[in-house]
């Protein structure tokens, strides 16, 4: 694809208003080869917007939208719809363009990659598969720019590792709209923070979001404090008799007006969700005790014999691919569902609250017929009534949606709406299936907040990694052969504890190579040879370390694609293969420094 040093898109005095307050008073910002952008803000602020804006899809109220012609850009929306193609190879490779007729190759490979059978009829596809394949059209169609709305949604942790290292070598840039951390912190490079009309703009990428977001709350504290500060002083002027002093303060009079209207006119901010878990009675110490259960459908093993104790005050990640029985699992472990072999015992005193991933919530009823009593106006939370506009103000809405229909809520909007409905009640064991799908960043910190204080026991599908981090204390792996391990800790401690097995399993059958050659070859330490290699891996390692670090710093400033924009992308061209070069020479290193160990502990 060829490099284009212009900007991508431009947007000069955008605005978007749907009625009531703005939703984008003026947004003004461009975006040029090379960048990784992510889009954030709370669920309603307008980001889909504005990059349903940016594809064209619809029309600003005010402002310009440039994009010069030789730019070729790629949308993916939140709910992708493929029924106009007969299969998921059919509808990626329809995204083909016309200087890649000799690549239909790559459809079939990424779909592959992402574990859908190509001939899969689009009608018969799952949410998961319609994203992957989705996701493959949007990839394989070699844009300028790709915009990315929510991509992760419904994809397992397989699939959002390909997406991520595939985002890494893709030319061209990206602006990405997602609540997975993970996937913002390490693949971004620039922030667009929608916040109150306005788009903010930060020259780093998602890492520097939390940090950069309290001290604009600062300054504006500071601003409010001097602003009404100076609002008593000039009222206390007004109050002391203007009349004999009419003539001349008459300018410093409206002005007094003109502060007080802007005064009025700052849009505070939004709270925080105030979701309230309350585990009640407490349970057993012992919540579950599996002893040697499996499941499986005809052939199609889901989960092979396993035992699993889940005490008091455990908090269980389970984790796998899309379809690999994480939910089945689940309901075994409730008693919902019976074992093909092995047996459970649930403990005593349990109160379960389950909130599924499917949401089912009747799209015609409103948000007052979900939570209330049937016909009244009140919620009962925690033995208690409460009026409906207070508890929903409580989930972020506003008294008047009490008569909203639930089919007119975003995504969002539906995942507050379903917590609402779920933590009305008291509960020692919470399981969640898939909680953080559409919640906004604020909310998905307060609840992994909650959940950390949460006195009774969870057990919660996800695919967040950076959420499983924060949340869990051990995580229930899923293998393709159906095979569960559990791991101490989150989906990091998983991953470092997967390395060290491997790291032990091959100094073990290495150990067990050289204890069987030891009669025909008495060696006790490295050859010659190896012993410079090892020293030349561990010399390369550290240059390439430095270098590495360098680069990081380079890209991290914010002006040297302003100086410098094909500096900039040989920079993050170089990144990208210094990686591969280190990963490269740190398993050589290791290989050699796992054989010197092996050598010296047998002499």
């Amino acid at each position: 694809m060829k490099k284009i040093d212009a900007p991508l898109i431009t947007l000069n005095g955008i605005a978007l208003n749907f009625g009531g307050p703005p939703l984008i008073e003026s947004a003004d910002f461009s975006i040029h080869d090379g960048e990784r952008v992510c889009l954030v803000g709370r669920n309603g602020s307008g980001k889909s917007s504005l990059m349903k804006v940016m594809a064209g899809i619809i029309a600003p109220d005010a402002g310009d939208l440039i994009i010069p012609p030789n730019v070729r850009v790629t949308y993916l929306a939140q709910t992708p719809s493929l029924r106009e193609w007969a299969t998921a190879l059919d509808a990626v490779k329809s995204a083909l363009n016309a200087d890649q007729a000799d690549m239909e190759y790559l459809a079939e490979s990424y779909l592959r990659e992402l574990d859908v059978d190509p001939d899969r009829p689009t009608e018969t596809m799952s949410g998961g598969e319609e994203r992957k394949v989705a996701l493959a059209r949007a990839l394989i169609s070699d844009p300028q720019l790709l915009l990315l709305d929510e991509p992760t949604n419904h994809l397992d942790l397989p699939s959002i590792e390909w997406l991520e290292k595939t985002l890494a070598r893709l030319s061209g840039a990206v602006i990405l709209i997602s609540h997975d951390r993970a996937l913002l912190e390490r693949s971004t490079n620039r922030t667009l923070w929608v916040d109150r009309g306005r788009v903010r703009q930060l020259g780093s990428g998602f890492a520097r979001f939390d940090t950069w977001r309290e001290e604009v709350y600062h300054e504006e504290d500071l601003e409010k404090q001097r602003m009404d500060k100076l609002l008593a002083q000039e009222t206390q002027w007004l109050r002391e008799g203007i009349s004999a002093r009419r003539t001349r303060n008459q300018g410093r009079l409206r002005r007094l007006m003109d502060l007080r209207s802007e005064r009025a006119s700052m849009r505070r901010r939004t709270g925080t969700a105030a979701l309230n878990l309350q585990s009640g009675e407490k349970s057993g110490k012992v919540v579950v005790d599996a002893q040697g259960i499996s499941k499986a459908y005809g052939d199609r093993i889901l989960f092979k014999p396993l035992d699993l104790r889940i005490m008091r005050g455990d908090r269980i990640g389970v984790i796998g691919p899309n379809g690999a029985g994480k939910s089945t699992l689940i309901k075994v472990i409730c008693g919902d569902l019976t074992p093909d072999s092995g047996s459970v015992q649930l403990g005593t005193q349990l109160r379960t609250v389950y909130i599924d991933q499917n949401r089912n919530l009747d799209p015609e009823a409103t948000l007052m017929e979900v939570l209330c009593v049937s016909g009244s106006d009140r919620v009962m939370v925690h033995g208690r009534p409460v009026h409906v506009a207070g508890y929903l103000q409580d989930f972020l809405f506003e008294g008047r949606d009490a008569r909203r229909r639930v089919k007119t809520l975003s995504g969002g909007e539906r995942a507050r709406l379903l917590l609402a409905q779920q933590l009305t009640e008291s509960a020692n064991l919470l399981i969640l299936d898939e909680p953080t799908n559409d919640l906004d960043l604020e909310t998905l910190e307060l609840l992994q907040d909650l959940l950390g204080e949460y006195e009774g026991t969870v057990i919660m599908v996800s695919h967040d990694r950076d959420f499983l981090d924060k949340v869990v204390t051990s995580t229930l792996a899923f293998s393709a052969d159906g095979q569960v391990t559990e791991y101490a800790g989150g989906y990091s401690d998983m991953l470092s504890q997967k390395a060290l097995a491997i790291t032990q399993n091959a100094s073990k059958s290495k150990a067990q190579t050289t204890s069987t050659k030891g009669s025909q070859r008495a060696k006790k330490k490295l050859s010659y040879k190896e012993s410079k290699a090892l020293e030349a891996a561990s010399l390369q390692m550290e240059q390439l370390s430095e270098e590495l670090q360098q680069l990081e710093a380079d890209i991290a400033d914010p002006s040297l694609f302003e100086r410098d924009p094909n500096l900039f992308q040989s920079k993050i061209e170089r990144l990208g293969t210094l990686k591969t070069e280190l990963e490269e020479v740190e398993e050589e290193w290791l290989r050699l420094e796992t054989l010197k160990e092996e050598l010296e502990s047998s002499s």
